[in-house]
């Protein structure tokens, strides 16, 4: 009797379901570029999958959506910018950083490099061309001031978004809010060479540029910690192996992804790719809303901890 139901019990045992994996929707900034590196590799190559997660990694219609459908508990987490984060939570969004994707600044002042304009001095009397006011206007701003220029020096024009070839064409002689890591590859590519001026050499604090957001009321949640260290272990993989989790990052989407531009773009991204997406630079948070809060963007500099996490 005592090994029938034994043998009952492990075949009871055997009969159960495995533990089932979490469900985790990831909302990205902007369509899948080399930016998202390490996140494209998780999925993969199955680091997601290893720690027990389900991610669905999905492309927004709306780039100013994904944070928002997280602070509405619609989604778990969203690829999101530092700047804007500290200006989201200003405005009383439930969102809390609780890791790092690109741990430099990638926004840049770039011009032709044929052109008369050689240092952020000469950009006065020049046309500006920029993508969204706010953040990027105040950056130019601040890069003017410490040359000892001011915002009437420039004349500012909208661009929707058409950087390059605003440039490119003549209608601006500068543009703000470049990443400099895909206008400067696009305009070699095309033949028209650009020079780039850095914020953060020009009076802007460093920041993080891409970051990864979680409803704050969400944070003791499991999945969010095992979704970070399948990424450290996607980021720690992809450097030693760049040409290998190259061809993983291709394979996701081998029509869009395999290209030129993006093979550029990988090469000048994996250097600022966070080694450690956890850690949390309570500084360099700092330093930021100070600025942003002399900027006028933000009126107090808020709680960093009501912000910006270093989960276990």
């Amino acid at each position: 009797m005592k090994k029938l139901l034994t043998l009952c019990t492990a075949l009871c045992l055997l009969s159960q379901p495995l533990t089932a994996k979490e469900n985790v929707t990831l909302l990205l900034d902007w369509f899948v570029n080399p930016d998202h590196a390490a996140l494209i590799v998780a999925q993969q190559k199955g680091f997601f999958d290893a720690h027990g997660l389900t991610v669905e990694i999905i492309e927004p219609a709306d780039p100013s959506m994904p944070p928002k459908l997280v602070a509405a508990d619609k989604a778990d987490l969203a690829v999101d910018y530092q700047p804007q984060l500290q200006m989201q939570v200003a405005e009383g969004l439930p969102l809390v950083r609780i890791g790092t994707l690109v741990s430099t600044p990638l926004n840049s002042v770039v011009v032709l490099q044929r052109s008369n304009i050689k240092s952020v001095a000469d950009l006065k009397g020049k046309k500006v061309g920029y993508s969204v006011s706010g953040f990027e206007t105040s950056l130019l701003q601040a890069m003017l001031a410490k040359h000892g220029l001011n915002a009437s020096d420039v004349e500012m024009i909208n661009v929707n978004w058409s950087l390059s070839p605003s440039l490119i064409s003549g209608q601006v002689d500068a543009v703000i809010g470049a990443f400099r890591n895909f206008e400067l590859n696009q305009m070699a590519l095309e033949k028209q060479p650009g020079l780039a001026f850095y914020p953060e050499e020009h009076g802007v604090p460093a920041y993080d540029e891409l970051i990864l957001v979680a409803n704050k009321n969400r944070l003791s949640d499991k999945k969010l910690s095992a979704f970070l260290t399948a990424l450290e272990e996607a980021t720690i993989y992809l450097i030693n192996h760049p040409e290998q989790a190259w061809q993983d990052f291709i394979s996701y989407k081998p029509n869009e992804l395999d290209n030129e531009l993006n093979r550029l773009a990988w090469r000048d991204t994996l250097p600022r790719l966070s080694l450690r997406p956890r850690a949390l630079d309570n500084s360099r948070y700092q330093k930021m809303a100070q600025f942003m809060q002399q900027q006028g963007l933000i009126d107090n500099v808020p709680n960093l901890a009501d912000y910006a996490v270093q989960l276990p």
